[in-house]
C-alpha cells in the first residue's frame, strides 16, 4: 500500500483544485504531469490547452460535468480531461461541480487507458483513492463544502 496526502493547489470563488502526494515524493502529481508535459515539445501546446481550460473553469464557471469524460468504472468519480484533437489526458476525480483532484495523466496512444500499464495505473490510484473519500464522506469525517474538502488537512490516506 501506498500513503499519499492531498493538497490544495488552488482556491477561487468558483472552484478548488486540489492534487495527491504520494508519500516520499518531492512533486504531487499534477506537478508530474506538467513537467512530463513540458519536457516533451510535441506535448506542450496540449498541455497548455489544459491548463486553460483548468484556468478557465476555476475562474468562470466551475467544473461542469460537459467538460470530463468519464473514465474508470460506472461507481466512480474518476473522469479524465481531454482537449479535442489531442492524445493528452489529465485523469482526475470530480466530486462536484466545484471541486476537482487531479492526478497525473501522460499520452493516450492506445485505444483504452486500461492497455497503456502507466495511464492505467494512474486511473488505478484514483479509483482507490475515491473508495477512500466515499468511505470517509458517509462516516462524516470529510466534507464537500462549497471550493474545498473540509478535513483532508494533515490527513493520510492508505491507496
Amino acid at each position: 500500500m501506498t500513503r499519499a496526502t492531498i493538497q490544495s493547489v488552488r482556491q477561487t470563488e468558483k472552484a478548488g483544485l486540489f492534487t495527491i502526494c504520494f508519500e516520499g515524493e518531492s512533486y504531487t502529481e499534477f506537478q508530474k504531469f506538467i513537467i512530463k508535459g513540458n519536457e516533451n515539445a510535441t506535448l506542450q501546446p496540449d498541455l497548455q490547452k489544459i491548463l486553460n481550460a483548468i484556468q478557465h473553469m476555476m475562474d468562470a464557471v466551475g467544473f461542469l460535468d460537459r467538460y470530463f469524460r468519464p473514465e474508470g468504472k460506472m461507481r466512480d468519480r474518476v473522469a479524465a480531461l481531454p482537449i479535442q484533437s489531442s492524445k493528452l489526458r489529465l485523469y482526475c476525480l470530480r466530486l462536484s461541480d466545484s471541486v476537482l483532484i487531479v492526478g497525473n495523466g501522460g499520452q493516450k496512444d492506445t485505444k483504452t487507458y486500461e492497455e497503456n500499464p502507466e495511464l492505467n495505473g494512474y486511473v488505478i490510484n484514483l479509483q482507490k483513492l475515491d473508495d477512500i473519500l466515499r468511505i470517509a464522506e458517509r462516516k462524516g469525517t470529510i466534507r464537500i463544502e462549497e471550493t474545498t474538502i473540509e478535513g483532508i488537512d494533515e490527513k493520510t490516506f492508505e491507496l
